[in-house]
């Protein structure tokens, strides 16, 4: 390692694709967009793929290509499809595509007419997020659609929605989508239409609600082994699931300093007594937060180091401490799975006033990753 590396464990991307199979006894969806959560798209869903996973799901058309350029044969569902989007390369690459809008859908027949190939297509419908998803459009579109299916324009290989408040369990409002959702499909087969799968689960809801599962689960969040909730769902660890990234740097620089002396930009933390700074070769620019506070840092020789001052563009700096042994070009865990008493994605998103989710997705590309299998 230079100056810093993001290490994922295959294994533990396995793990928790297993055991999430295993519980609800539904296939699953491993959900690699964003560059896998920032994972790593390709190895991730190799992993996932060689798990027992019998799809793949991605945001992006591009992202759906890139799998299979890569030998991926998986059925792999693109849902967030604008209309000036390639949809002829989708098709000649297999990838079923989500369709939330009628102007989505003759986009898409377009370019079934044009290349050829029958679209492969999952309906998303609106159930409570008003987010993506057919809403108003419904009863027009109903009509369009089933008329395309009936007659061959198009195979309609999914039916699906997406929760807002999963990662609330008891939320009511998850067992209102579950019913809107049920009620949509059946105006749908009422038109002489069945889809082959039902999808509506993500990570919490297959955690937490096995109502929900229906054909398959989307598995995100839970498949890189973190928790959609500290506070409603509780932690990786009760949750039986392992975090599979470790994000660790170097201490480019370690050096003495007296007490009452500002650190950083804006001069927004003073030492208080004379101690040791470690400069970590890390920022913003790698995705670091800026605003990560002191309630989290670095893990260095069994001890936890927090950040002092302000995180910069490509670095930032910890307190060591007075007595600590760090010398420059010592490594540091920046974060990772906390079995060591390192600070984790969460500790790191609760410093930051954000999620786990971000953590991990943000981190940049020039930070390389490597993977142990």
């Amino acid at each position: 390692m230079t100056r810093a590396q993001i290490e994922v464990d295959l294994s533990a991307i396995a793990a928790n694709v297993r055991k999430v199979i295993k519980e609800t006894k539904v296939d699953v969806c491993a959900v690699v967009k964003a560059d896998a959560y920032g994972h790593g798209l390709v190895p991730i869903a190799q992993a996932a793929t060689d798990a027992g996973a019998k799809w793949l799901g991605v945001a992006l058309i591009e992202e759906a290509i890139n799998l299979r350029t890569h030998g991926l044969s998986l059925p792999i569902i693109a849902w967030l499809t604008p209309i000036c989007e390639d949809f002829d390369s989708a098709l000649r690459h297999d990838i079923d595509l989500g369709i939330s809008s009628i102007a989505l859908l003759e986009k898409v027949l377009a370019a079934g007419e044009r290349t050829g190939i029958t679209p492969h297509i999952h309906i998303e419908v609106d159930t409570g997020m008003t987010r993506g998803g057919v809403l108003n459009e419904w009863p027009t579109f109903l009509k369009k659609v089933s008329a395309a299916t009936l007659n061959e324009k198009v195979e309609l290989v999914g039916f699906f929605s997406h929760f807002a408040r999963a990662d609330e369990p008891n939320e009511i409002a998850n067992q209102l989508q579950v019913k809107k959702f049920t009620d949509l499909l059946t105006e749908l087969k009422a038109t002489g239409v069945t889809p082959k799968y039902l999808h509506l689960a993500n990570s919490a809801a297959a955690l937490s609600n096995p109502s929900a599962s229906f054909d398959f689960v989307r598995l995100g969040i839970a498949m890189y082994g973190l928790s959609p909730d500290l506070k409603t769902m509780g932690t990786s660890k009760s949750l039986g699931l392992i975090p599979a990234m470790t994000l660790r740097a170097k201490l480019y620089l370690v050096k003495q300093v007296p007490a009452g002396v500002a650190v950083g930009y804006g001069g927004s933390a003073v030492t208080t007594s004379e101690t040791k700074v470690g400069i970590v070769a890390m920022g913003y620019a790698d995705g670091i937060p800026r605003n990560a506070t002191s309630a989290t840092g670095v893990f260095i020789n069994g001890e936890r180091a927090p950040i002092i001052g302000r995180v910069s563009m490509d670095q930032f700096v910890v307190d060591l401490g007075a007595n600590s042994k760090a010398i420059t070009g010592d490594e540091v865990i920046v974060f990772g799975p906390g079995n060591a008493g390192e600070y984790t994605a969460d500790d790191w998103a609760s410093a930051s006033a954000t999620i786990n989710y971000e953590i991990v997705t943000r981190i940049a590309a020039r930070v390389p990753r490597i993977y142990n299998r």
